[in-house]
């Protein structure tokens, strides 16, 4: 069974830029959406950014003009590019692909830490 593998993340500092990858380790067949979302400690898990197979992004107000959600063409890969990072970005970051029957896949998620 696919499975979604994440990279990147890590400890920055403000203002700071960091760039998540989430790729399918498998045959991941008609994807319909990707997303990331995040959690910070004691709160509930919220969307970022999504981006549809065919290209159409969404963003949370937060991250807003400050984020960049992409993907392959090949629709197995997504990425969101982070940047001007605030200590409030601080989070586990999650990538979410839907699949075919409208199945949730996700990936094993990442910390994200802006601090000085």
């Amino acid at each position: 069974q696919a499975q979604l593998v994440q990279s990147g993340g890590g400890l920055v500092q403000p203002g700071g830029s960091l760039r998540l990858s989430c790729a399918a380790s498998g045959n991941m067949f008609a994807v319909y959406a990707m997303g990331w979302y995040r959690q910070a400690p004691g709160n509930q898990r919220d969307m970022v950014a999504t981006i549809t197979a065919g290209g159409s992004a969404d963003y949370s107000d937060s991250v807003k003009g400050r984020f960049t959600i992409s993907k392959n063409k090949a629709n197995n890969a997504a990425y969101l590019q982070m940047d001007s990072l605030k200590p409030e970005d601080t989070a586990n970051y999650y990538c979410k692909f839907v699949v075919q029957g409208y199945r949730e896949v996700w990936g094993q998620g990442t910390l994200v830490a802006v601090s000085s």
